[in-house]
């Protein structure tokens, strides 16, 4: 009969898995996630899966699929687009271009990043529309965002002007920052720059919005938001060594409110975490019981070094576990996968990494079968009531 086992490791000693709990972070705003790239884990998560109105940060949508149409080949850079009347009627931030412009596509891109450019935005999902509409583009955006993952945004067009139904959650616009920055390594730094001075028309409109930039702690991007129903908010990213933080908030008050909410996050982040290593490839864990083998027992290890985001304070000692379905009958190959190591870090995620055969385990031989026949009918023995079974 097969049983899971579930036992308490050693692992809490050897692999110096002493932390303590990181302080939360009680942020001010309606919605918020906070992610660490480096690792994967997810450091606050607030009504991070409500569909809300992205505002302007909807903006990085249209961003990346302007991206992709130049990886592709369907625009370039130095190509010029027509702007139409529909994409300068847009009021808020614009470019302040007029249908008597053409306007290069890498300056668009420019001024949607840096500008907040909403007239800019219609102009690249015109051209990119299958129908030529800003609307025809919108339902593009839903599709393509709903293939990368982002399962609670709907747009209605391309630039975050409100619209009923136009929403994203802060989870998809974190996944949203975090593709960005992976796919397109090019066009990244476009997010930190801190001022765009298109033709020299708009001198009251040339500065970045974010916040972050320019205060030394690794911010490099990456789109603000506000109108009247969605309030402030903001997808942001630092890198402070090798570490990078995303995050995604919406719901404040004020740009005040906002500056100093995500200035207090990417602090938060740096400074309660730290990367730390649990254990190295191929360090014994824990060793597993095995049925008729040349070994009785078979140590467990994993295959890669295993390195978690802990928090750093000391304090409680982290809880962890082996688990397998057991005992495991022999053969065993070196490398087979037989059991998980979950970690449980006080207040954040679980971890569960693989665990494989550090060796090879032959079935054992006559003699070594009946010993632990033998030995098995021995043990119920002495456990039934009088010897009886």
């Amino acid at each position: 009969m097969n049983v899971t086992f579930r036992r308490t490791t050693a692992l809490l000693t050897a692999l110096v898995l002493l932390a303590g709990s990181a302080q939360a972070f009680d942020t001010r705003a309606k919605a918020a996630f906070v992610l660490d790239q480096s690792t994967g884990t997810v450091l606050l998560a607030k009504n991070a899966d409500e569909a809300l109105p992205p505002a302007s940060m909807s903006k990085l949508m249209t961003l990346y699929m302007a991206f992709e149409a130049v990886r592709d080949g369907r625009l370039k850079l130095d190509e010029k687009l027509p702007v139409s009347s529909h994409a300068m009627s847009y009021g808020g931030s614009t470019m302040f271009l007029d249908t008597t412009d053409r306007v290069a596509v890498n300056d668009l891109l420019q001024g949607i990043v840096v500008l907040s450019g909403n007239d800019a935005c219609a102009v690249i999902a015109e051209a990119l529309s299958p129908d030529g509409t800003e609307a025809g583009f919108a339902k593009l955006m839903t599709r393509r965002a709903q293939q990368l993952g982002m399962t609670n945004s709907v747009f209605h067009n391309s630039n975050g002007w409100p619209a009923d139904g136009h929403v994203m959650s802060m989870r998809d616009l974190t996944l949203l920052a975090s593709l960005l920055i992976k796919d397109f390594p090019d066009f990244y730094p476009m997010f930190a720059e801190q001022k765009f001075a298109f033709d020299g028309r708009a001198p009251q409109n040339v500065n970045n919005r974010n916040p972050l930039l320019g205060l030394g702690i690794g911010a490099d991007g990456l789109k603000t938001g506000h109108t009247s129903e969605a309030g402030y908010g903001l997808v942001g990213s630092a890198k402070q060594g090798d570490r990078r933080v995303i995050f995604s908030l919406t719901g404040l008050d004020s740009t005040r409110a906002r500056a100093e909410e995500s200035e207090a996050i990417v602090n938060w982040a740096f400074r309660q975490f730290a990367e730390t290593k649990m254990t190295a490839a191929g360090q014994a864990i824990a060793e597993a019981d095995v049925w008729m083998g040349a070994s009785p027992t078979v140590p467990l290890v994993t295959q890669e070094d295993v390195t978690l985001l802990m928090p750093v304070l000391p304090g409680s000692q982290v809880e962890a576990e082996v688990v397998y379905t057991g005992p495991l009958k022999a053969p065993i190959t070196k490398g087979q996968k037989l059991a998980e190591l979950i970690i449980r870090p006080e207040g954040l995620p679980e971890h569960r990494v693989p665990l494989v055969a550090q060796s090879a385990v032959a079935r054992g031989g006559f003699l070594n079968r009946m010993m632990t026949v033998s030995n098995v009918l021995i043990g119920r023995l002495s456990e039934s009531p009088e010897g009886t079974m």
